[in-house]
């Protein structure tokens, strides 16, 4: 699936299942919740928190897809076509970062 088909399948199924968009705060919102819950599982199976009952057993890569979804649907509701925003992103990290972190002596070695 390319980034566009996904835009496309969550505009679809908003459009069906979830009748329409939200607001595009209330999804600035719904995402903050998503990346919250992603971080939660994040830091208490890889950092030093330990974990609570509740956490156990969530899918990380469901966490990741929640939050992807939201990402998604902002794009479409304002326009924006992420795999061009993307490719954009690709263009401007290769010319300004071409040499920055080779260069990084905290990245060598």
């Amino acid at each position: 699936m390319t980034i566009g088909d996904a835009q496309a399948r969550v505009d679809a199924w908003i459009r069906t299942v979830g009748v329409r968009y939200f607001g595009e705060l209330t999804n600035l919102g719904i995402l903050m919740e998503e990346v919250g819950e992603l971080s939660r599982i994040m830091v208490r199976r890889y950092g030093d928190q330990s974990s609570k009952e509740s956490d156990l057993g969530r899918d990380l890569g469901d966490e990741m897809a929640d939050v992807l979804w939201v990402l998604l649907a902002l794009a479409n509701q304002t326009g924006v076509n992420l795999e061009e925003a993307l490719e954009k992103n690709f263009g401007k990290k290769n010319a300004r970062d071409a040499e920055r972190h080779r260069d990084n002596p905290k990245l060598s070695g």
